[in-house]
């Protein structure tokens, strides 16, 4: 197991481009890292350079400021991950962290693991990845210039709102995330005649849009529609990748992004997964 030095995570960000879409959240990750935004990330691979294996996890010097203990990998070989997880200790078993955006055909093996370990775990939640290849597949609503006027970014004095309004919001994690997300990665709102927002889009950190809200009253105007596609837009002039998560459940937001032109491999789903909660 090898810890990868600045250098090494430029050459490992151009070897993960071509395993996309699957290797698209540690891409993401290694997008932000690369291009100089906080992180409290440590990176491994099992071999250097032909790696099968790359893990984003907490770094142990800057542990205290990690506070969702969030791990993420993309593998080519499930041995090889089984090896790395369960002889090299690739992560900690012994506190709880939250394994991100992993492929969900994994699961059973993370099972197997965590009972060895008598670490107790459950699926968080089992999401569809979106993701748009081609730009000239994106599907454009029409904005007038009044709309077009009030489109924006978010910014600092907006971070009350999103957290209140967050899915997964209203504490001091959720609130520290949203002013890491807003101040180091691109963002988009439509703001009200005073500049205050009235439905938004963010970008994490792994370089997936979300968190895409509109207040209840202002809903069925097409604002999201108007949003994704300028974020999208914006994205891939700037050189992110385009693409996103999408809860199972959530049907009107899997319509809505696939409606747009986004696409999906239909035999690969994503899960975040709980450990020693």
């Amino acid at each position: 197991m090898k810890v990868l030095n600045k250098d090494e995570l430029q050459t490992a960000e151009g070897v993960l481009l071509k395993h996309l879409p699957r290797s698209l959240m540690v891409y993401g990750l290694l997008y932000g890292i690369n291009r100089n935004n906080p992180s409290t990330l440590e990176v491994v691979v099992d071999t250097w350079p032909d790696f099968k294996l790359i893990l984003c996890r907490p770094d142990p010097e800057k542990r205290a400021l990690e506070l969702r203990n969030q791990v993420t990998y993309y593998s080519t070989d499930e041995q090889i991950l089984w090896k790395m997880l369960r002889e090299e200790n690739a992560v900690d078993w012994s506190h709880y962290f939250l394994l991100g955006g992993c492929d969900f055909s994994h699961a059973p093996m993370f099972k197997e693991l965590s009972s060895e370990r008598c670490v107790n775990s459950k699926c968080y939640t089992l999401v569809h990845l979106l993701y748009l290849p081609d730009i000239s597949h994106l599907l454009t609503p029409t904005v007038d210039s009044e709309l077009e006027s009030r489109i924006s970014s978010l910014n600092l004095s907006h971070v009350d709102l999103v957290n209140e309004t967050w899915k997964f919001g209203g504490n001091e994690q959720s609130y520290s995330n949203i002013t890491n997300f807003i101040s180091n990665f691109p963002s988009c709102c439509i703001t009200d005649g005073q500049g205050k927002p009235l439905s938004w889009i963010l970008v994490y950190d792994y370089c997936a849009m979300g968190i895409l809200y509109t207040l209840p009253e202002h809903r069925g105007k097409g604002y999201a529609k108007v949003l994704i596609s300028t974020m999208a837009k914006r994205l891939h002039a700037e050189g992110y990748p385009v693409y996103c998560f999408i809860e199972e459940e959530n049907v009107v937001s899997y319509r809505l992004f696939k409606n747009l032109g986004f696409i999906e491999d239909p035999s690969y789903r994503a899960a975040w997964l709980d450990f020693n909660f």
